[in-house]
């Protein structure tokens, strides 16, 4: 096949204006165009630039040698590289003497593609998750919601589909993928009933109603491959011999023998680290971002990004990604941002206020928000692999304390942080958050480093985006859980480095950071399994 890139058509353009732009472009005739397939459209909504589409397509022509040949010095038209996703085993044509079936800690995005993966070369993993089916989950989290009452155990945090379920949705990452593991994780999503946009728009993104289908439907393909996935099972200590991994504790449940254990836990699995750190599995101190979420109106962000071209409905709501160095040598970056959607309660401890961005499908809430995060080091909590949750713990206590410890969120407006006295009434944007935003002074909650260097952050970010420091957007308190504060570290076998048989994995071991890095990460490490029973098998 051919590969075209830098495709440009008007971006109010009919569907067979690519056709012709290809015929065009390859100096051919429509009898010589066999098939097409666009890879990837993004847009180009530059001031004083035609609105426009970009096109990457992939083709199959008559005589493709030919036109190759053709066009061997234009760097847009080359063969198109292999995408498809090959499995490294099949369970099937092993010799598997003695066999225990994978054991998969945790049903997040990573866990759920380890599981599909292990169940689509014939492992029939056992998954075991801590929380609920997605659709009761999702009634215990509208609890913490409309009724302020938490469910540590069935909330944003924990159950089916992970922290992504109530997210954006977003399937883009920065990850280096020279092997497409990303495109397996989409061609899943949209085998299990994800839109087929996502194939090849440059931001994909599903929304958090239509991933819980789209997670029902990957749980089944697992039990029809054999898999098993059991639920309010949570994981309390691991049983190790020899330096090697023999079963899992369980609580209220039988021990579960095991000698191949995927842990997908999810940046919070707190006890679940513990319990690691309890049984000797090495693990680190890691950097990671406190802060707070930010509300505009998504009007103001459409207007500044895409000027002229703001609500044009073919380009949707616009984003934005921000970085600022500040002068007391922190980073502060944007983080999550969610066009149209809204501020959601991700706290999974009681007496404690977590904060996330979350977005549906059509992204038409009123307003914008993004965490606006300072990096942190270990330098900054001393005390070993465990002191970051602390770190986190207390700054969520505060949080919960300053919100008025009803679950109600502290906020502040824009100008009144910038100007350090606190905030009695709200303006004209109006905050998501529910249970409900508790005005104050936020400079409590954060430490004074921190502080200082959003207040420089936010007005350097009003030279990119106009507005960003408007007097009345919202501030919400508090975001902690950016990232896992400690890497499960492996090796280059994807296993932990001092017990043999535990794969750590994901945004909970320190390996991913969103549901398409996560996908991929529990690809990888399903690989890695089943090449371990590979090699293993008698020859």
């Amino acid at each position: 096949m051919i590969r075209i890139t830098e495709l440009r058509l008007p971006i109010d353009h009919p569907p067979e204006a690519v056709e012709a732009a290809i015929l065009k472009r390859l100096n051919i005739q429509s009898k010589d165009l066999i098939r097409t397939e666009i890879f990837k459209r993004s847009y180009d909504a530059r001031k004083n630039v035609v609105l426009a589409f970009i096109y990457t397509v992939d083709l199959s022509v008559r005589d493709e040698e030919e036109v190759l040949k053709a066009f061997e010095n234009d760097i847009h038209v080359k063969p198109s590289p292999d995408t498809s996703y090959h499995f490294v085993a099949k369970a099937s044509e092993m010799k598997l003497a003695n066999f225990v079936r994978p054991v998969v800690i945790g049903f997040g995005p990573c866990g759920i593609f380890a599981a599909l993966l292990l169940a689509q070369m014939g492992f029939k993993p056992i998954v075991l998750e801590r929380g609920k089916k997605v659709r009761e989950r999702t009634q215990d989290t509208w609890g913490l919601w409309r009724k302020n009452v938490l469910n540590p155990e069935s909330n944003v945090q924990f159950g089916e589909g992970g922290a992504g379920t109530f997210s954006d949705g977003k399937l883009y990452s920065q990850i280096k993928d020279p092997k497409f593991y990303g495109r397996k994780v989409i061609h899943e999503f949209v085998k299990a009933g994800a839109p087929d946009e996502i194939l090849y728009v440059a931001k994909p993104h599903i929304g958090t109603f239509r991933l819980v289908g789209v997670v029902e439907k990957m749980r089944q393909e697992i039990i029809d491959l054999g898999g098993e996935i059991r639920f309010s099972q949570k994981v309390i200590g691991f049983e190790i011999v020899n330096d090697h991994i023999a079963g899992v504790r369980i609580e209220g449940h039988e021990n579960l023998v095991a000698n191949h254990v995927i842990l997908a836990l999810g940046h919070s699995a707190r006890d679940t680290f513990e319990a690691l750190h309890e049984a000797g599995v090495f693990m680190e101190a890691k950097p990671f971002s406190v802060g707070f979420r930010i509300e505009h109106p998504q009007s103001l962000i459409d207007k500044a990004r895409l000027g002229p071209h703001a609500g044009n409905p073919l380009i949707g709501a616009a984003d934005y990604k921000l970085v600022h160095h500040a002068k007391n040598g922190r980073s502060v970056y944007s983080f999550c941002m969610c066009p149209g959607g809204t501020v959601v309660a991700a706290t999974s401890e009681p007496y404690r206020v977590v904060t996330n961005g979350m977005s549906q499908y059509s992204r038409n809430e009123r307003n914008a928000n993004a965490g606006i995060v300072v990096g942190i080091t270990p330098d900054d909590y001393p005390g070993g692999p465990l002191a970051g949750i602390e770190f986190q713990r207390a700054i969520e206590s505060k949080a919960y304390e300053l919100g008025g410890s009803t679950y109600e969120a502290p906020g502040q407006l824009v100008g009144d942080f910038l100007a350090g006295k606190p905030s009695t009434q709200f303006g004209t944007v109006t905050p998501s958050y529910k249970p409900g935003v508790h005005l104050t002074d936020l400079a409590e909650s954060l430490p004074a480093y921190a502080i200082e260097a959003i207040r420089e952050a936010i007005p350097a970010f009003e030279k990119q985006i106009k507005g960003f420091s408007m007097k009345d957007a919202v501030l919400t308190g508090v975001e902690t859980r950016t990232s896992s504060p400690l890497r499960i570290t492996r090796g280059s076998d994807y296993q932990s480095l001092n017990i043999k048989g535990l794969y750590p994995a994901g945004e909970g071991a320190g390996y991913a950071g969103g549901i398409l890095s996560a996908g991929v990460d529990g690809v990888k490490v399903a690989e890695a399994v089943a090449l371990d029973y590979l090699s293993r098998t008698p020859t």
